[in-house]
């Protein structure tokens, strides 16, 4: 599938050319990383659990400080704070492989990385999606947070792929390099923009206390978002951790070991950019179509535990990542294009925040189910909560729009044209 013409406006601007350059590798490095933190942490404990314990630790500052972090984000200039949040995950990303030199760390040290690195992005990662939205005008913004989604899945496309390659022959420590210059890609596309054909958002007034609260009241005032968020929340959780489940399954049943991972890694990006080009090649998205790929996913989530071999289960990685980019489209986009420029570093804390705590509380719990009950039953138990959790926003939406019509509620809930669009994932990494 291709993008039209129309689709690549975005590129006619020198700024998002060099941030779309940029974010490609930069989040090439972080996939790479990922799998490369979540092997070591298996080799050294042999344990699911442990890896849903590194996500907690990593989303836990998120948790706490991500909501100051958008105040912080809507106050202080854009441009310095990106440069110094790649300075600082560079360093982290740079001391991973050192401690991986000479032979498997303690666990000690890969958890205070972890920490430590999710303390960098909750303080700065509002900041990097309000710089995103500065390097194109207005208008092109839409289109700009598109390609930030196709960009991004291909990324981690080749994240994955080379991670998959490297993993047997560099071991983690190769992964962990490659993040750390991924990362001076950034500084580098930054300090060469033109400062001039930046489109610097307008910046709030007022103390912090009071930009928190505004954020919360914001979400408290809009009970659709809420119904989504929570949809969010729930199939992120039990539905989007298949960095562990993913391992689990292959160090577990599949017997495929890091070859497999890395294989089944690399499918589930394809499938997130089939999504994100199948959503930014659409003039209209309607909550319809939003909750039958939640619904997709989830039902093709609880047939995967069912699956007798690698490629089968690979397969079925597909339909659950194209049909996650549809959710993450129509919370990110309703959130941030319908809020104003001094409003927009609190809404994407708070779309940080559900993400870190789907994370928070979904890495462990899948990583104990599959240790206790086994990754199958752990898949098939998650999807059919997911496939609840669906239906019960169905009759939510249907309950708010006071219709006893499921079909029509769903109609009427169609969104705006100006509200459609991928979430900006570009510069918003997960490190």
């Amino acid at each position: 599938m291709a993008l039209p013409v129309a689709a690549l406006r975005s590129l006619r601007h020198r700024n998002y050319r060099l941030w779309a350059v940029a974010d490609f590798v930069s989040v090439a490095g972080t996939w790479a990383q990922v799998l490369g933190v979540n092997w070591l942490i298996l080799t050294i404990t042999g344990s699911a659990t442990s890896v849903g314990v590194s996500l907690v630790l990593q989303a836990l500052p998120t948790l706490l400080l991500g909501l100051w972090g958008g105040s912080l984000a809507d106050r202080l200039p854009s441009r310095p704070v990106v440069l110094a949040a790649q300075a600082a995950q560079a360093a982290l990303a740079a001391t991973l492989a050192l401690i991986t030199t000479g032979g498997l760390p303690p666990m000690a040290a890969v958890y205070g990385i972890m920490v430590a690195s999710g303390l960098v992005n909750a303080v700065t990662a509002p900041t990097l999606g309000r710089f995103g939205g500065e390097v194109v005008p207005p208008e092109d913004l839409p289109n700009a947070m598109a390609l930030g989604s196709v960009i991004s899945s291909g990324a981690r496309i080749l994240g994955m792929s080379l991670a998959g390659a490297f993993l047997p022959l560099t071991g983690v420590r190769g992964l962990f390099l490659f993040n750390t210059l991924s990362f001076f890609a950034v500084i580098a596309a930054v300090l060469g923009m033109n400062r001039g054909e930046l489109h610097v958002l307008e910046r709030a007034e007022g103390s912090t206390d009071l930009g928190v609260r505004g954020s919360v009241r914001y979400v408290l005032r809009t009970p659709w978002l809420l119904v989504l968020l929570a949809l969010a929340f729930v199939l992120g959780s039990l539905g989007r951790n298949y960095q562990v489940t993913m391992a689990a399954m292959s160090a577990g049943p599949l017997r495929a070991g890091a070859s497999g991972y890395g294989l089944l890694s690399t499918v589930f990006a394809v499938g997130t950019v089939s999504g994100g080009i199948a959503v930014a090649s659409r003039h209209r998205l309607s909550v319809r179509l939003l909750l039958g790929a939640a619904m997709l996913a989830s039902v093709t989530q609880m047939a995967s535990g069912l699956m007798p071999g690698l490629m089968s289960f690979a397969a079925l990685m597909l339909p659950i990542a194209a049909s996650a980019i549809v959710l993450d489209t129509a919370v990110a986009a309703r959130a941030q294009l319908d809020s104003p420029d001094h409003m927009r570093g609190r809404v994407i804390a708070v779309l940080g925040v559900v993400s870190a705590a789907s994370g928070a509380l979904g890495g462990p719990l899948l990583g104990l189910m599959s240790d206790t009950l086994g990754p199958r039953a752990a898949l098939q138990l998650a999807g059919l909560a997911t496939v609840a959790a669906t239906a019960l926003a169905a009759v939510a939406f249907a309950r708010l729009s006071g219709v006893r019509s499921a079909a029509a509620v769903l109609e009427r809930l169609r969104p705006r044209p100006a509200e459609i669009a991928v979430p900006e994932l570009a510069g918003q990494r997960a490190s």
